[in-house]
């Protein structure tokens, strides 16, 4: 009761601005609830100031509801299916990701970023935007203000990439099947990927490259599974050498992220459940609840932020994913290129 009564001020408060921000995410899926809480969180810090009564619940729910979101994640993960019909993309998808983290740690070193954003850049613009950020942050132990900064580039980009490039599509004389593999690789989130999808489908009756966009947009999130356990093992062997060099205690609970290991539980529960005849559609309330806690921890991330601040010191970071959208996007072209499929 003692715990419920500390957090419950703060995570009622990010409950409340969550609900409608989820709702706006429904009808705007362009733009998603994620961005719409984080916003509304930043501007409501601006004015609200007694925050004393809700500092604990709104640091509980930007930390552990965000990862409890990650877990709950993996529910949404049919590995065997995903890996199956996605398989073909997989090349296309191991170049434009394997472009994106090195693109980001070459600007971090020139640039002299701070290595928490870089990373989460680098992965959110190659995986999957909000979501694998969201799985990311915890690992590395980025805070909420590079947390937002990191999701508002993912989505200045994404928003352009769902505008322009079915445009960019007709132009360049892309097939039907070679935008659905451009939707799926170069854009960054899953909203954005239907919405580029949607209007290329619109634009040509009949193309029907949504569906194949978002098959292999869901093969691309996997790459969520193995980059944040390399992440977490690196993190857990840096501390450890740390702890010997100083000679103080080494605690693997404390430091290894447990939750990826329940997030990759989940999907395995899944795909074995789905195997065994199960309806997929089970597990649709636990993906929709994982939206929603995701979109409350972004309430929180955005109350913790100095909007005045982000902005103010943002440019590098939207250069940087300015950089990662367009090298990916010039990836997933050229691979195709040279895989005949354009």
């Amino acid at each position: 009761m003692e715990k419920i009564k500390n957090i419950g001020p703060g995570a009622g408060l990010c409950l409340l601005i969550a609900v409608p921000c989820w709702l706006l995410g429904k009808q705007f899926p362009i733009i998603g609830g994620p961005v719409f809480a984080i916003l509304a969180g930043m501007v409501i810090a601006l004015f609200y100031k007694e925050k004393k009564t809700t500092k604990q619940g709104i640091t509980y729910t930007s930390k552990k509801i965000l990862q409890y979101a990650v877990i709950l994640l993996g529910f949404g993960m049919n590995l065997s299916e995903i890996a199956r019909v996605g398989a073909a993309s997989l090349p296309i998808i191991v170049s434009t990701i394997s472009v994106s983290l090195i693109v980001s740690f070459v600007l971090y070193k020139l640039m002299k970023m701070p290595a928490n954003i870089s990373t989460l850049i680098g992965v959110g613009s190659s995986i999957c935007g909000g979501s694998a950020i969201a799985a990311t942050a915890p690992v590395i132990g980025a805070d909420d203000e590079e947390i937002a900064q990191a999701i508002s580039v993912i989505f200045l980009f994404n928003v352009i990439a769902a505008l322009i490039f079915p445009t960019l599509g007709g132009v360049i004389g892309l097939s039907d099947a070679g935008f659905g593999l451009f939707a799926g690789t170069a854009v960054n989130d899953t909203s954005s990927v239907t919405a580029a999808a949607s209007a290329w489908d619109g634009m040509h009756p009949g193309a029907n490259t949504l569906d194949t966009a978002t098959i292999v947009k869901l093969t691309r999130t996997l790459a969520i599974i193995p980059i944040t356990l390399v992440l977490a093992l690196w993190k857990t062997a840096k501390s450890k050498k740390a702890a010997a060099a100083s000679q103080s205690s080494f605690s693997l609970k404390k430091v290894f992220p447990f939750f990826i290991l329940f997030f990759l539980l989940a999907s395995v529960i899944t795909t074995a459940a789905v195997a065994a005849g199960a309806d997929a559609s089970l597990f649709s309330p636990l993906k929709e609840l994982s939206k929603f806690f995701i979109i409350m921890a972004m309430a929180a991330i955005g109350l913790n932020t100095d909007l005045v601040k982000m902005v103010t010191t943002g440019g590098r970071a939207i250069f940087m994913g300015l950089c990662c959208w367009a090298a990916i996007a010039a990836t997933s072209l050229g691979m195709q290129h040279l895989l005949g499929i354009l």
